[in-house]
């Protein structure tokens, strides 16, 4: 004989602390108890987190390594690698204690920021030390004047990308409910770790720029290879340049091109609310018929149990855990069960979703019971299936019906919903007694006698109180239970005739009928409603399958159907208008901050028409690899916003300031594109880099991880190539008539001189 102790955490409480002091506790309450007895651990939701937090340090060290790796590459020399490398460790220590001054966790959320952040926190370091190497190759100046004078030519636009990626991300913490409170981590980390990232760029790279740099230092053969490589790429990048100058349609069709393709793949990729996790652990919800007994459900649990052992024995299944009630809600209900299913270690077996697709198969020709397998999801997701579908506002018999409907055309087109079920079931044996009104009126027995004696004698009727020492207690009537458990029961209830003054036998005033009834009748939002959930199958997203329910609604329900959503499916309809509000905000933010600092609205239109083709590059990436639009990958097109948009600052701010030195309008723009081409090759390269272990990595949370990695990795390097282009050409046609920051500045300093 066994018991089992459910430890469930507060919602604000950390999952691994809970699991540690738990465990802490079995050991310390076993060391007491008796020979015969201990405490085990059966099922632990940790491993999950606790697997994939160990996955994103290894996924951050690799990232680092991966970012240094470049920067060495690129910049050819050990010493002035070391620049920007001393970046990464600072900036992530003072995020971490930034992390402790807001009160944060180190979990998913926030170690995956720091891994996304690992390539943005080199940017401004490579950017300034890309520009003080420049001037002492090109102008012959020492360290420390490159140092000074290239930390001052970049300043502007390093605080601009800076400021740029701030305001699209703080608009995250806006979002509402859970997926605020989580996400709110996500961007204040990232934003911490930006800022401390460019303070470090401006004082502390330029100071040890200053002492490590050397004139004339060489290079080994892979450095001078790379460097070969990239001027190559610049000369081709300067004649192709020069022919979309002297031809802006090709760029601006392209652009057009790209827009529509944005489109298409925005309306191609399948959408959801957060991307399937494989957990390592499943649930088997195993539901028998109205009424079934204890025996019975045990025989058909140990059928299921004998099912799954060929898992167990191949190893992909490490342990079932096999119960009857289910335990959760009203253990009455013997009809219920449920089998826990731990699967071994994610390197050790296949995927859970082709298990669990397997034991559908498997299970489903179990004649006495309904089984379905149930993969448990983050953020709330409990064992509730992802579709969850509410019909409301009629009757209960017209829900019935529109239930009916549905389900028979959901039957018939077999969309992908996996196994379809209702919480308004007539499946309970319920009498309905029918009163002969003729026969009861001759007799003289009323209806109201007749409903109190059946009240009493098979329920129970509270009749009167009485006091015992300043306490109320109620007086309880009720019938001996013992001879009313069946329907011939009413012959032995009888009622008091007020015409014979004699009592009279209940079952010759009343017929009954036998029917089934629902087991419950529920209401959502005070309207009378019914839930349609559902599994999805791998070919169906959530998004598909919502859309896919609301069209037969519309096609065949009357028109006063209400439709709702419980679960997963109502997060995915609310989250979406969320993320796509913080989005609009995140972009009217970037911008207004573009605005202000360049003094100018073309500047930051200009700026910013990168941005929907960064996007492009993360829905393509999306497309190819199957994944899904869901909270992960659209935080990853938000990120794309501020990524996109610092390319831009380098070429339009370099522009300007040629510009303001006496340089010709279209020559500035070239020359402008020509100098920070390696700048923004090296950046966007780097910032691809980090995400690339995202990519690459395996195990707790990898689909997680994938998601967002992929949306970065192909936005950058979209952004980073359409930047080259449609930057130049969008300033030649739109800025001919515009100024540098601090151009109004000047005009009416020139005006108060003229006019003293």
């Amino acid at each position: 004989p066994q018991v089992g102790i459910g430890i469930i955490k507060q919602s604000t409480a950390n999952t691994i602390e809970v699991t540690r002091a738990a465990k802490a506790e079995r050991d310390r309450v076993n060391a007491v108890l008796p020979s015969h007895m201990s405490l085990e651990q059966s099922y632990d939701s940790s491993v999950f987190v606790e697997g994939a937090v160990n996955q994103v340090y290894s996924t951050l060290a690799i990232a680092i390594g991966l970012v240094v790796l470049m920067i060495y590459l690129f910049l050819g020399s050990a010493r002035a690698m070391l620049v920007p490398a001393v970046t990464v460790p600072v900036s992530i220590v003072a995020t971490f204690i930034a992390l402790l001054m807001f009160g944060f966790s180190v979990n998913l959320l926030t170690l995956l920021a720091l891994v996304l952040a690992i390539g943005l926190v080199v940017d401004d370091a490579v950017v300034v030390l890309e520009n003080i190497v420049r001037r002492m190759q090109e102008y012959g100046e020492p360290p420390l004047l490159a140092a000074y004078r290239g930390t001052r030519q970049v300043g502007f636009a390093v605080i601009a990308t800076t400021l740029v990626l701030v305001a699209v991300f703080v608009p995250i913490s806006f979002l509402q409910g859970d997926l605020g409170r989580l996400f709110s981590e996500f961007a204040l980390t990232m934003t911490a770790a930006v800022c401390f990232s460019t303070l470090i760029a401006l004082t502390l790279s330029p100071m040890l720029a200053s002492k490590v740099l050397r004139a004339n230092e060489q290079h080994s053969p892979v450095v001078r290879m790379v460097d070969a490589l990239f001027d190559w790429l610049k000369t081709g990048y300067g004649h192709s340049i020069v022919f979309c100058m002297r031809a802006p349609w090709v760029v601006v069709l392209g652009f057009v091109g790209l827009m529509a393709a944005s489109y298409y793949l925005f309306k191609a990729i399948p959408s959801e609310y957060a991307p399937r996790e494989d957990r390592g652990a499943f649930f088997l919800i195993v539901n028998g018929p109205e009424g079934a007994t204890f025996d019975y459900m045990t025989k058909y649990m140990d059928e299921i149990e004998q099912r799954m052992m060929p898992y167990v024995e191949n190893n992909e299944i490490t342990r079932l855990l096999v119960r009857t009630p289910r335990g959760w809600g009203n253990v009455a209900n013997f009809n219920t069960g449920v089998v826990i299913v731990l699967l071994n270690d994610w390197s050790k077996r296949r995927d859970a979703f082709v298990i669990i697709n397997e034991v559908r198969q498997k299970l489903a020709d179990l004649p006495g019971v309904n089984a379905f397998p149930i993969m448990r999801q983050g953020f709330g997701g409990g064992l509730q299936k992802p579709v969850q579908f509410v019909l409301g506002g009629g009757t209960y018999e017209e829900l019935a019906q529109w239930r009916d409907i549905l389900t028979a055309k959901i039957e018939a087109d077999n969309p992908g919903l996996v196994g379809m079920d209702w919480d308004l079931k007539e499946t309970q044996p319920q009498l309905n007694v029918v009163i002969d009104y003729n026969r009861a009126a001759d007799l003289g027995v009323s209806v109201g006698n007749m409903g109190r004696t059946l009240e009493t004698m098979l329920g129970s009727r509270r009749v009167t109180t009485y006091n015992d020492q300043g306490e109320e207690y109620d007086v309880i009537l009720e019938g001996v239970r013992d001879n009313q458990s069946t329907p011939i029961s009413l012959q032995n209830i009888y009622v008091r005739s007020e015409k014979l003054d004699q009592l009279v036998p209940l079952a010759n005033l009343v017929k009954l009928e036998e029917f089934a009834g629902a087991t419950s009748l529920n209401r959502y939002n005070r309207v009378r409603a019914i839930t349609l959930e559902a599994n999805l199958a791998d070919n169906l997203s959530l998004g598909e399958a919502l859309n896919y329910l609301e069209g037969l609604v519309r096609e065949h329900l009357p028109a006063n159907v209400n439709i709702d959503y419980k679960g997963q499916s109502r997060d995915y309809k609310f989250s979406g208008d969320s993320v796509l509000f913080i989005f609009l905000l995140g972009v009217m933010v970037t911008f207004l901050v573009l605005a202000a600092q360049f003094e100018s609205y073309v500047h930051p239109f200009i700026i910013m028409l990168t941005v929907p083709l960064a996007m492009c590059g993360g829905l393509l990436g999306l497309y190819l690899t199957g994944s899904s639009l869901n909270i992960y990958s659209q935080i990853g097109l938000m990120m794309l916003v501020g990524l996109a948009s610092k390319n831009g600052i380098l070429i339009v701010e370099f522009a300007n300031q040629l510009r303001d030195q006496g340089e010709e309008f279209k020559q500035a723009i070239i020359e402008a594109t020509q100098v920070r081409f390696r700048p923004i090759l090296i950046t966007g390269i780097t910032t691809a880099a980090g995400s690339i272990p995202l990519i690459a990595s395996s195990g707790a949370g990898a689909e997680t991880r994938l998601v967002i990695g992929v949306v970065v990795l192909a936005g950058t390097l979209a952004a980073t190539l359409f930047t080259l282009y449609v930057v130049p050409v969008a300033y030649e046609l739109l800025a001919r008539k515009t100024g540098s920051p601090g151009d109004v500045a000047r005009k009416l300093e020139a005006q108060e001189q003229q006019y003293p």
